[in-house]
């Protein structure tokens, strides 16, 4: 099949590999001429494992090209995605411009039937809005389907391969067959293509992002109340995780989420709610709880200093709002620097992938260094923010001898506390008794 993907964002870019590397014949769109250069010369603007080895092996097979011709793209297509950001405006809400701006211009060079498809995070009713503005600029016949992305940063390429589900959202059904045969090669092993309307499709993908979000700032509030009950929270986690109705996933507490999805698509549902007169009180207390959480790790570093940070240097491990990614949208790392900086510290930082994103946004207010050990070098204390791999089997010995003071705020529970008290430090998690060495 013919596929055209008009963006190439995160969402963008592995959707159309994805497809190019099951057969189809795939054009990747984007009006940044830069962009679109530095891909064709295989060169990937975002990290995520396995993608650069993909983009390569179909360009050289013909299967994946990049253009900023979006007419070139539609003449040439039968399925055409919008995969362009939807930003939260300053309300909270879904910026659509650039959907709508997209089917705008697809509306206005399509000369044949087209199936347009939302790929795009959008607001409920989104898909409605995509097909008045078809409408408005086209007298050719079309379809909108909605197909939301469930991907997770650092494992996209096999969610994308091997989905739990696919959602097509449309009443088309021409359209609806024709994405269920796109769709085939990766539900083989029989996880199902979940065919609904438009509305519900648009839903889905946001109570899902909701949900997720919920299950992190509750684990979080457990863990707070842990810690001040004297409950370890590992073992409250590990123990409702075994009821098969909760289950173990995405009851981790820690430093709070970010990233591209949550953030925005609970602030999305909040606000749509609120414009039907229906305010979400959960999801607006799941914000809350995870500003707050945002805080926690700061809040252990000014409790065992005392009030006054200055001159106090931190090194921080992982600057990603996750493992597996570059990303730094909505990073807890960032609330825990702005914080540190504004009580007057100084922060030496390592993210195995972030740094240059992270340089972009702190510039240098912050020392960024090569290698993780080299942040520890005559810091105060270690805080932990990012749980990579490469962070859980530190050397202890050797931090000894960098660190001024033995002491460690883990954000993410790497490890086990009674093996750091034999190690000698004194140490700070989430929702568990703290290490507190006299």
């Amino acid at each position: 099949m013919k596929v055209a993907v008009v963006g190439t964002g995160y969402v963008g870019l592995v959707t159309g590999t994805c497809l190019a590397d099951c057969g189809h014949d795939v054009i990747c769109v984007d009006i940044d001429e830069k962009k679109v250069a530095q891909l064709e010369k295989g060169d990937i603007p975002i990290y995520e494992p396995g993608l650069e080895e993909l983009v390569l092996r179909n360009q050289e097979e013909n299967r994946l090209s990049f253009t900023t011709d979006l007419k070139d793209a539609v003449a040439r297509s039968a399925v055409l995605f919008i995969a362009v950001g939807t930003p939260p405006a300053e309300d909270g809400s879904a910026d659509l411009r650039h959907v709508l701006g997209v089917a705008k211009s697809i509306g206005e060079t399509m000369t044949d039937k087209k199936i347009v498809v939302v790929k795009s995070t959008v607001p409920p009713g989104s898909a409605e809005k995509v097909r008045q503005t078809l409408a408005e600029t086209t007298e050719v016949p079309f379809a909108v389907i909605s197909n939301p992305e469930f991907l997770k940063e650092g494992a996209a390429i096999d969610d994308f391969s091997r989905p739990d589900r696919v959602v097509i959202g449309g009443s088309d059904p021409d359209a609806i067959e024709a994405m269920k045969d796109l769709y085939s090669p990766f539900v083989r092993t029989g996880n199902p293509i979940v065919v609904m309307d438009n509305v519900s499709a648009e839903m889905t993908k946001y109570a899902a992002n909701a949900m997720l979000a919920t299950r992190i700032s509750f684990m979080n509030e457990i863990a707070n109340l842990c810690e001040r009950t004297g409950a370890d929270v590992d073992r409250v986690r590990e123990s409702i995780g075994l009821d098969k109705r909760i289950g173990h996933p995405f009851l981790f507490p820690g430093a709070g989420y970010g990233g591209s999805c949550f953030p925005k698509d609970v602030q999305a549902l909040v606000r749509t709610g609120r414009e039907l007169g229906f305010p979400m009180r959960i999801l607006e207390a799941v914000e809350d709880v995870n500003a707050q959480q945002k805080g926690v790790l700061f809040e252990k570093i000014k409790s065992h200093f005392g009030a006054d940070l200055r001159d106090r240097k931190i090194a921080v491990w992982g600057l990603a709002f996750k493992p597996k990614t570059d990303d730094m949208r909505e990073a807890p790392a960032l609330t825990l620097i702005e914080k540190l900086l504004n009580e007057g510290c100084r922060v030496s930082a390592y993210d195995p992938e972030a740094m240059a994103n992270a340089r972009n946004i702190l510039g240098d207010r912050i020392e960024f260094v090569e290698r993780n050990y080299d942040a520890c070098e005559g810091a105060d204390g270690l805080a932990i923010v990012t749980e990579w791999n490469e962070f859980r089997r530190p050397d202890f010995e050797r931090l000894k001898d960098l660190l001024k003071e033995r002491v460690i705020f883990d954000g993410r529970n790497l490890f086990n506390p009674e093996r750091v008290r034999e190690q000698g430090f004194t140490y700070y998690s989430i929702g568990r008794p703290p290490v507190v060495l006299s």
